[in-house]
């Protein structure tokens, strides 16, 4: 018989934290708890495979399930002293998911469940305070009827805030016993109205309504686009935790907070977190309640009047401290916890590796390295490359003056401009159209996540430093402002409220997460400087790596940022780039629609000393680095000009009737130009094209050798081949360049000539072509086009689409298709080392700077990977991980 649950409490469970991937993350964690001796209220786990099955099954539950389920609930009632269904010593419960890779926020929860008319009475008795009992009855009702019977909390919002104003309270806690069951009858009268059935009084029918809704919410809008945004699978399914309901709002010896090891923004190893009196764990997340400092410390820090958890209650906190260090030492990682505190009772809910930004997570695995908690190669796979990317954007001048039209909480560092707006599917849709913008909410919600990825930054004028919004930025990179009290975010009327004056949907604002201010306007940013930690764990990594890391670049711009972040050589110069520019455009349209080859080589003479010029540049910042050059590889009709306006300016600078200029520009006309008359094919039809390019690649090598001291080795790749006779056919003009280049200088040029390997037969016939190519380099975008026979320009109109419909996990363009694309260059390598055992194989699509894709060059044993300037760190630090994966394996 299958076992479909776990059970955990009173100091044993049956799982360990090596189940993770069978009770989830926060079920394996609990039970670790529990193993440890830590005060767990005593609970049950419905594995994933669960979820799994109810989901594949028509939202059946397997047979043995629900035996099971009372088994292990007969189990809990007898750790806690009261039974489930029991109407006069009610266990009541709490119902939570917990997926085994963190999804804060993204799927359901029920807390209180059990109580019915009946069992509210005996709670009330129990704990002799009716209002809390009735408090706790009307929550119950509001979240059970969101979640499992899917009437919209506001519903329930809009009733309180009417009987709170007839009753003249401004405070949910100010509210009577008598009042909240007025409340209440009004909840139920408007659950029969609506939904045309009572609310259930039956505890089991409760359950089984709530795990079932925990199991479907895997598949909820929010949490399946928060799976696409974080690479998580949609087969893992969630476990659902079942635990005994213990009480932060029995008063004001009662609270309820959530907590971190160490700060989750910068990394300090101080504790972090805020609490609520006589409050449940939702509030705090949920940023309904401002919540208070945790410690004292952080309390006068933030200049607060509450006091901290620290001089509130100095037993409970005395233990959570111990607590902490002893989690943060067990897992040898920054901890995210909850807790709850009955009557100055201690119980902890849940710990898990805490989400963190980029420069926090450095700090950390760097600081547990360095404190012998963990060893550098584990320091390196705690970061997740990705994460970088934060790093990489700028910050606030500081020596700008600031409009500061609000602030609040520093909730993710970072700093954004962009337009106002106030829904998330404005912020989608703007942001589709290619627009900034800066979503400004009350408060977020899961639901809002869409929104919250287009944007550049998030302003919410309600909640803490642990709400939604914060929790949600910081693991998205997003700068984040949240509990902004001094401004008001008017929804219906769309407008941003500020001392200073309205601001309407539109206007341009500033974030500065880090500081925790509303700017009004765009304002200069810099760069940041990627030192101290950053460059300590870059350290690491470049000494445990194997592969090189290059970068994609032609302007001295881009070669000059990919040096500082540490690039070793150019793995891709894509030389049309260089040839857009207004005082080359014309030569280039002169060469294309000239009728002869006199014509051709004319116009290309005009271009040399500029193609010339660049790469003097590009050798000199490279500085005896290789750089690999890409012959001119798109088609001709992208240089051609358009307008009318651009044809009479061709016309007059080749001194041509625009009516024959007209007619040659048809005849230039191709149907399906990327797969036409481009890369090598241009080379064979037109080799004064590569003989100018050739030419300006070796005279640029003998100058800048001559001006830097370094030896210049040149790489010219030769794109498109998809037979060994094209790239003989250009190679053989290009040597001849390059003798009489070195006849010219009396000297030796060393160089090497490739090819991008971007089409299915290139791959094919590798072993043959790889006779007269000295390196391969992968050109994964065409690659990818060809082999999937999919345009990258028009894909993202279907591909979203597959996705959101399970038929791809991820965007072949994003991430390599290594079961297609990627058995294609795995045969080429396999076949380009037997025709050429030294050959250098290298990648310089975009998939040069995707981890998961670097992963697999690392298992081919390429020996560069190629990516853009602002990805090399990225590159750098998947490519240690990669080596280590490697050697671990």
């Amino acid at each position: 018989m299958t076992k479909w649950v776990y059970t955990f409490g009173d100091g044993t469970a049956e799982g360990t934290a090596d189940m993770r991937d069978l009770l989830g993350g926060k079920g394996a964690n609990l039970a670790e708890m529990c193993n440890l001796g830590l005060p767990v209220p005593p609970g049950l786990t419905i594995t994933t495979e669960a979820c799994n099955w109810y989901l594949g099954n028509a939202r059946a539950y397997p047979d043995e399930l629900a035996e099971q389920v009372n088994t292990a609930l007969a189990h809990i009632g007898k750790v806690a002293g009261r039974d489930f269904a029991d109407a006069k010593r009610p266990l009541l419960l709490s119902v939570r998911s917990g997926a085994r890779a963190s999804m804060p926020g993204m799927m359901d929860t029920v807390l209180n469940l059990g109580l019915n008319d009946e069992s509210v009475l005996a709670l009330a008795e129990g704990v002799g305070d009716e209002r809390f009992a009735y408090d706790s009855y009307r929550r119950f009702i509001q979240m059970y009827s969101d979640v499992v019977m899917g009437l919209d909390h506001e519903v329930f919002e809009e009733i309180l805030e009417d009987e709170k104003a007839r009753f003249g309270h401004e405070l949910d806690t100010e509210l009577t016993a008598d009042e909240w069951k007025q409340v209440i009858a009004r909840y139920k009268s408007v659950i029969e109205e609506e939904l045309g059935q009572a609310f259930p009084q039956d505890p089991q029918q409760q359950l089984w309504g709530a795990i079932g809704a925990v199991f479907s919410s895997w598949t909820n809008a929010r949490a399946v686009t928060y799976r696409q945004l974080h690479d998580i699978p949609s087969g893992w399914g969630t476990a659902v935790n079942v635990q005994a309901m213990v009480f932060g709002n029995l008063g004001d010896g009662s609270a309820t907070g959530v907590a971190f090891t160490r700060n989750p923004s910068t990394g300090e190893n101080t504790l972090y977190g805020e609490f609520l009196v006589n409050a449940q764990g939702e509030d705090v997340v949920a940023g309904i309640r401002t919540p208070q400092n945790i410690t004292e410390a952080a309390r006068i820090e933030a200049g607060s009047d509450k006091p901290s958890l620290e001089k509130l209650m100095p037993d409970a906190f005395s233990e959570f401290l111990g607590i902490c260090n002893r989690l943060e030492n067990h897992y040898k990682d920054m901890q995210d916890l909850e807790f709850t505190i009955e009557n100055g009772k201690l119980w902890m809910l849940q710990t898990r590796a805490g989400k963190r930004t980029a420069r926090a997570g450095l700090r950390i695995a760097v600081d547990l390295a360095e404190a012998g908690m963990i060893t550098k190669q584990e320091a390196i796979g705690r970061i997740d490359p990705a994460s970088l990317d934060q790093l990489l954007h700028p910050t606030i001048d500081p020596s700008v003056s600031r409009d500061v039209i609000g602030s609040g909480l520093p909730a993710s560092p970072g700093a954004a401009t962009g337009e106002i707006v106030f829904t998330p599917d404005e912020a989608v849709e703007k942001s589709e159209a290619g627009k900034k913008v800066i979503l400004v909410r009350v408060e977020t919600s899961p639901e809002d996540i869409h929104g919250m990825h287009a944007a550049q930054g998030i302003v919410t004028s309600r909640g803490g430093m642990t709400s939604h919004a914060a929790v949600v930025a910081r693991g998205m990179g997003k700068p984040c402002v949240s509990g902004a009290g001094n401004i008001r975010v008017d929804i219906r009327r769309k407008l941003l409220l500020t001392e200073s004056g309205p601001l309407k949907e539109g206007e341009i604002i500033t974030v500065d997460g880090s500081s925790g201010q509303v700017l009004r306007g765009s304002v200069p940013m810099l760069h940041p400087e990627l030192s101290g930690d950053f460059g300590r764990l870059m350290e690491w990594a470049d000494g445990s790596r194997r592969m090189k890391v290059r970068t994609n670049a032609e302007t001295p711009a881009d070669a000059n940022v990919a040096r500082k972040f540490g690039a070793e050589g150019i793995g891709l110069c894509r030389t049309e780039h260089m040839f857009f520019e207004d005082d080359r455009i014309v030569a280039m349209r002169e060469m294309i629609l000239a009728g002869d080859e006199e014509g051709r080589r004319t116009a290309l003479a005009q271009l040399l000393p500029m193609q010339r010029a660049d790469f003097v540049e590009l050798f000199e910042i490279m500085k005896g680095l290789p750089v690999t050059i890409r012959l001119l590889d798109p088609p001709l009709h992208e240089f051609l000009p358009k307008t009318d306006e651009e044809i009479a300016e061709v016309a007059e600078a080749m001194k041509v009737e625009e009516e024959l200029l007209r007619q040659r520009l048809e005849a230039l006309h191709e149907f399906n130009p990327m797969l036409g008359h481009r890369g090598c094919r241009l080379a064979v039809s037109y080799p004064e094209i590569a003989e100018m390019q050739a030419r300006a690649i070796f005279e640029a090598a003998v100058e800048a050798g001559a001006k830097t001291g370094e030896h210049v080795v040149p790489e010219i790749m030769i794109p498109l081949v998809g037979m060994m006779t094209e790239l003989e056919y250009v190679k053989k003009h290009i040597e001849k360049v390059a003798n009489d280049i070195m006849e010219e200088a009396g000297q030796k040029i060393d160089y090497l000539i490739g090819t991008m390997i971007e089409l299915p037969r290139a791959a094919i016939r590798a072993d043959v072509i790889a006779e007269a190519a000295e390196f391969f380099s992968f050109g994964t975008n065409d690659l990818t086009q060809t082999t999937f026979g999919i345009s990258r320009d028009d894909a993202s109109s279907f591909l979203s689409t597959y996705q959101k419909k399970g038929i791809i996990e991820r965007d072949p363009f994003i991430s390599l298709d290594i079961a297609g694309v990627g058995q294609l260059i795995r045969m080429a390598a396999e076949k380009g080392r037997a025709g050429r055992p030294d050959i250098k194989l290298g990648i310089c699509g975009e998939h040069g700077g995707d981890p998961t894709s670097i992963h697999f060059c690392e298992e081919l044993a390429l020996d560069y990977v190629s990516c853009s300037p602002f990805r090399v760190p990225i590159a750098r630090l998947a490519a240690a991980q990669a080596a280590l994966k490697g050697e671990d394996a």
